[in-house]
């Protein structure tokens, strides 16, 4: 019989008592116990199970649920007597940071202040255990009805805040004689979104108080779990951890605990009389690797699937994908480089470092591609074997079919805020239409320019070219069947900033060079369109076009000049009157 599937339920009661679809992960509770590690941070990709398995250890070890035993009937961790006796034995605080997305540290401390709320809210049951004196009452009142907007003048101190799983842990412990095992999920939700909305070292400070008061100096804890998608660095938030056990994508341990084995996914399909479409269904799903297994799949899109039996990019549209979008905007050219690589279905070989620093990434591409891999767009391929004194690098390249068409999407996406069809601007360029790729250009900047801002430097005022790389990218996700674009390559005496090289080897090739006008040297667009033509002849970036077998009459140059929204684009001989027609016929004439 064909088991429901509780679509988007992460919930391990509500799944086992309905009968839904589940596929046995308890083995995870018996190794991550007897690892007996005091302190356990497991990061994952997205939808892949962390907040269901953290459900399902807080359903097996709880004291909430003594007695529910039935639950783990017919699952592996039940097999075991030893496990069975450990059910329903411990006090555990459960906690997810999930929700906790805001645009200032205001909203993010409340936001986590709520959660810690909703933890004392669930053991309310203390305040008539008898276990707590006036003080400590009036105490837990205080945040467990914590207002989720308070005026400042109600905001509950920091100092308690910071203390508030500790104090928590005590008091659980009283209650019961027994330390307390605490499971936090999506620890690093709140810590991303800061980064992105540019309050990250006033969260981090309040993170990293309250990480230290209740994994660290907390007297009352037995061992914890926390999960999230990325490592943070241990300088910002886990400074004073030396007890935390990192799981990370390389890592050995617990690698099939998170996503569907192939084998799993055979058995499901076959259950839903699927079996027939597990080449395409690994195709587009496959590719997830956890230590050394290859064969791990995103579980989320699997289960879509096998509930609608129709392909389609679920993981990819869970998420805005923000931050690893703006990493890749902002990155420098060789980022820009290895992104077109791997758009083009090819490898890459990258060091990877695992800890993200998130005030780091821009200047850090190591730190762009970690962040990549522990996202789940980037697979390990294999170790590449440095020297003692390099640093080791790994083969990386786009995990699958699914997550290749989403990467295409998001450089997409990038320019969608414009009212222009973007492949109109492609069409233009194809049929030297320079007015309508001016207007289209114009348009854009003034739609679009300052979501390529770093957050602390204006684009139009610190590297504004990075907004013409993000361009080049956006020519791969139109042109790029019928072109090989690629950017920032060396090509006579000099490095390119755009190249589009028809695949087929027929028709026009064109070269980009893009300049920020200079005040001090160019009275108008116009001179500074003319300084990125000369630019294109003087460093000779024909040449490896013509040492293709591309005829040099078939090589179109076009200038971009900018200054601050305003876009000019020009070639010889578009400009027919003033100055810079003379100036024109005098590079006609080098």
């Amino acid at each position: 019989m064909v088991k429901n599937i509780a679509i988007g339920s992460q919930n391990f009661e509500k799944i086992r008592r309905a009968g839904s679809f589940y596929i046995d992960k308890t083995d995870f509770i018996r190794e991550w116990w007897e690892e007996n590690d005091e302190v356990t941070l497991i990061t994952r990709p997205r939808r892949f199970g962390k907040t269901l398995n953290m459900s399902m250890l807080e359903s097996f070890f709880s004291v909430k649920y003594a007695g529910c035993g039935s639950l783990f009937e017919g699952l592996s961790i039940w097999e075991d007597e030893k496990y069975r006796a450990l059910q329903g034995s411990y006090p555990v605080i459960f906690l997810s940071l999930a929700g906790v997305k805001a645009n200032n540290f205001r909203g993010a401390r409340n936001g986590i202040v709520k959660a810690l709320a909703n933890a004392y809210d669930a053991h309310r049951y203390l305040k008539e255990s008898g276990v707590l004196n006036a003080e400590e009452e009036k105490n837990y009142d205080a945040l467990r009805n914590f207002d989720s907007d308070p005026s400042p003048e109600k905001e509950i101190d920091e100092q308690f805040v910071a203390g508030a799983l500790n104090t928590l842990s005590m008091y659980l412990a009283r209650c019961y004689d027994k330390k307390v095992l605490i499971f936090l999920d999506e620890y690093d939700t709140p810590l991303q979104e800061a980064y992105a909305a540019g309050y990250w070292e006033e969260l981090a400070s309040l993170v990293r108080s309250l990480f230290n008061a209740s994994f660290k100096t907390n007297p009352f804890l037995d061992r914890a779990v926390m999960t999230g998608i990325t490592r943070v660095g241990k300088e910002s938030i886990f400074s004073d951890l030396n007890n935390l056990e990192v799981i990370t994508t390389t890592t050995e341990k617990y690698s099939t605990m998170f996503g569907f084995t192939e084998k799993e996914v055979k058995t499901a399909l076959e259950q839903f009389g699927l079996e027939n479409t597990l080449d395409r269904v690994r195709r587009w799903y496959d590719g997830f690797r956890f230590g050394s297994r290859k064969d791990i799949y995103n579980p989320w899109s699997i289960t879509k699937y096998l509930d609608s039996g129709q392909f389609g990019t679920y993981w990819a549209n869970t998420s805005s994908n923000s931050l690893v979008s703006r990493f890749i905007r902002e990155g420098e050219p060789d980022v820009k480089i290895a992104t077109e690589d791997l758009l083009a279905g090819k490898s890459i070989d990258m060091a990877i470092d695992e800890e993200v620093v998130f005030n780091q990434p821009e200047e850090n591409s190591a730190a762009i591609w970690s962040l990549l891999l522990a996202s789940g767009y980037l697979k390990v391929d294999g170790v590449v074997h440095a020297g003692d004194e390099e640093e080791m690098k790994y083969t990386l390249s786009l995990t699958n079919l699914e997550v290749r068409k989403e990467f295409g999407r998001m450089v997409r996406n990038w320019f969608q805020k414009s009212s222009a069809r973007y492949n109109d601007f492609v069409k233009a360029l194809l049929e030297n239409d320079l007015e309508y790729m001016n207007l289209y250009m114009n348009k854009m900047t003034e739609a679009v320019f300052s979501s390529f801002d770093t957050g602390r430097h204006p684009s139009g005022q610190t590297e504004p070219e990075r907004f013409y790389h993000g361009f080049v990218l956006g020519l791969i996700a139109d042109a790029g069947l019928n072109y090989r674009i690629t950017s920032n390559r060396e090509s006579g005496f000099g490095r390119y900033d755009v190249m589009m090289e028809p695949r087929d080897g027929e028709g026009d090739a064109y070269l980009f060079e893009f300049k920020v006008k200079n005040p001090s040297s160019e009275a108008a667009l116009e001179d500074t369109v003319l300084s990125a033509l000369k630019q294109i002849r003087e460093k000779n970036y024909d040449a490896v076009l013509i040492d293709r077998g591309i005829a040099k009459e078939k090589i179109r140059h076009y200038g971009f000049a900018f200054e601050g929204k305003r876009v000019l684009i020009g070639t010889r001989g578009h400009f027919k009157e003033g100055r810079f027609c003379q100036d024109e016929r005098r590079l006609e004439e080098m």
